[in-house]
């Protein structure tokens, strides 16, 4: 008797997941809840165990497939005493597997169907954004087919309004013509590269030539992680009108400071590392209370500005899969130790593609930090629907005129970007000197706090 696997439900509005490691061959015999694959999300990779016990006749899927949830995986054979015997250790419901959440992004109940302005919402991707102005194609449905609900669920009606697409214009995928968030994703993509008009004018990206003419080439393909990333990013700079500006932080004191807690007593006892990163988120909560805008997003379809009285710092984390955003929160109600120990956790579940969907969500603000590889300024990309974010580059020892003497100083190049749409040249200059004066002077910054 034949026994069909086919890919189980693996998460709220989750409606396709890429194959990754395919554990077993044609001939295997498998025990019950035996690891029979990696199974790959936006943000998760997670061991799937097989249930059923027996032999493998047929594997249907191959590494890097992209797969719906009820599609067939594998087909067994049953084989006498194949139930018995020790499973393989796996988690049936790893930590790495997104759980059932009831909302999304700082946390939004789903909306109803028809037109609202857009809620705030954080995606699990690490920079989102979307275009101001969606992509029009004439849809040729009529106006009673256009005043039906499109068939999608709630996320990917969340989505939608994020992008300002109109779903009637999107062709399902899933099964009976159901829109996934993939859907939409592809459809704004495809009207970006074909000339999707913005309030910038139009924008057209022409095909690439074949490399091969010129030599050897080898093409990569990108795993779930990087193309979702790729395809938030390009939202992003596409959508947002970025400006940024850089300043030099004297950070002497505070790196004096931080390197005696370091030889402390208490760091010495196996507490948390205190990087120039944690510093800085403090700082920047200080920052964002003085300068509410900064922590803020901006809703185009009402034309207003949504103000958050919350502090949930992302800190973008780099890991070999791709760029990863994992949020602290309440950033102002936690001590440095606290938000130390908590960060290195959430990097290290980040590096090891464990972190859930939850932990990615929610972000008021992002700080991303490559002091650790080198450079002196850069220009990152506002991570939406947030309006600001905070670039730190490498410490270096600069000369600085200090009382009118000439000393050497450490300086921490500073990048802050921001949605000109709600913060203007002015505001942005003040933040920065701002959370410049907050990192230059540790006994401000520990007043403040």
């Amino acid at each position: 008797m034949s026994i069909e696997f086919k890919l189980p439900e693996v998460g709220e509005n989750i409606e396709k997941a890429d194959v990754g490691n395919v554990k077993v061959a044609v001939g295997d015999v498998i025990a019950a809840d035996q690891v029979v694959m990696e199974i790959e999300t936006d943000k998760a990779v997670f061991d799937l165990p097989c249930p059923q016990a027996g032999k493998v006749a047929k594997i249907h899927v191959k590494p890097g497939q992209s797969v719906a949830i009820g599609e067939l995986l594998l087909t067994l054979e049953e084989t006498t005493g194949a139930t018995t015997g020790p499973a393989p250790k796996s988690s049936p419901a790893p930590q790495s597997a997104p759980p059932p959440v009831a909302s999304v992004p700082a946390p939004a109940a789903p909306a109803p169907d028809k037109a609202a302005p857009a809620r705030e919402t954080q995606p699990a991707a690490v920079a989102t954004v979307q275009p101001s102005a969606a992509p029009a194609t004439p849809s040729g449905k009529t106006n009673d087919e256009q005043a039906a609900p499109a068939p999608a669920g709630p996320a990917t009606r969340r989505l939608a309004r994020e992008l300002g697409v109109d779903l009637h214009r999107v062709v399902g995928s899933g099964s009976g013509g159901r829109i996934t968030p993939e859907d939409v994703q592809s459809f704004v993509k495809q009207a970006l590269a074909g000339g999707a008009v913005s309030s910038g004018g139009a924008v057209a990206v022409p095909p690439l030539p074949d490399f091969s003419q010129f030599g050897v080439v080898e093409r990569q393909p990108l795993n779930k992680v990087m193309r979702t990333g790729a395809a938030n990013l390009s939202l992003a700079w596409s959508a947002i009108p970025h400006v940024t500006q850089h300043e030099l932080a004297d950070v002497t004191e505070l790196e004096a400071a931080r390197k005696r807690y370091s030889h402390s007593a208490g760091a010495k006892e196996g507490g948390p590392k205190i990087t120039m990163t944690v510093l800085a988120m403090k700082a920047v909560v200080t920052a964002l209370k003085a300068f509410p805008r900064f922590n803020a997003s901006f809703d185009a379809a009402a034309g207003e500005v949504v103000l958050k009285k919350y502090y949930h710092i992302g800190v973008a984390v780099d890991t070999e899969n791709g760029l990863m955003v994992p949020v602290i929160r309440n950033v102002d109600m936690k001590s440095v130790v606290q938000l130390a120990a908590e960060l290195v956790e959430l990097a290290q579940k980040a590096r090891d593609r464990k972190l859930t969907i939850a932990e990615m969500q929610g972000g008021s603000f992002t700080i991303t930090n490559l002091g650790g590889i080198g450079g002196t300024y850069f220009t990152p990309i506002v991570n939406y629907p947030e309006v600001a974010i905070l670039g730190m580059s490498r410490t270096t020892q600069q000369p600085v005129i200090v009382a009118g003497k000439s000393e050497i100083r450490l300086m921490l190049p500073l990048s802050l970007s921001y949605d000109h749409r709600v913060i203007n040249g002015a505001d942005g200059a003040r933040f920065i000197v701002k959370l410049s004066g907050l990192l230059s002077d540790p006994f401000q910054l520990l007043s403040e706090v």
